[in-house]
């Protein structure tokens, strides 16, 4: 191989895969509570837009700990709002077992991202496009609530 050319083949080699791995950040969606009602079968309970902000926080992904830190929320906002401990408990261990990145689900981590998306940090750009589409979805849906 000639070495007039190696630098080339090296800046390709380096910038391929910077490129391929450019991702658009589809518009948020969410179902509410995942294969999970979204409120109490009987009686006032509802917790659906506890699901709606675990969901944004799904939908754009990050760091692991943003996922637990999503989870241990989405926990705390159904014990506020139903004083039910097992519910809590059960939302909380459903959402341990089924959002993993790893499974080819509607509801998993980053769900937003059009490929599978492991636990790492949004870039600066994908930060900024995430929180345009999160305001695109609150100025369409005002009350930011499940059913609106």
């Amino acid at each position: 191989m000639r070495t007039d050319r190696l630098p080339i083949f090296l800046l390709l080699a380096l910038l391929l895969p910077a490129c391929a791995s450019q991702q658009t950040l589809r518009p948020f969606v969410s179902d509410g509570c995942s294969l999970f009602p979204d409120k109490a079968l009987i009686g006032d309970a509802n917790w659906c837009d506890c699901c709606l902000v675990h969901d944004l926080a799904y939908w754009k992904g990050g760091t692991a700990e943003q996922r637990q830190l999503a989870d241990q929320q989405l926990h705390d906002c159904v014990l506020a709002r139903t004083g039910n401990a097992a519910l809590a408990k059960a939302m909380l261990a459903g959402v341990k077992a089924g959002g993993t990145p790893h499974l080819p689900t509607s509801f998993r981590w980053a769900y937003g991202w059009p490929r599978q998306r492991n636990y790492e940090p949004l870039r600066p750009a994908e930060a900024v496009e995430a929180q345009q589409l999160e305001q695109q979805y609150r100025t369409q849906h005002p009350g930011y609530q499940c059913g609106n």
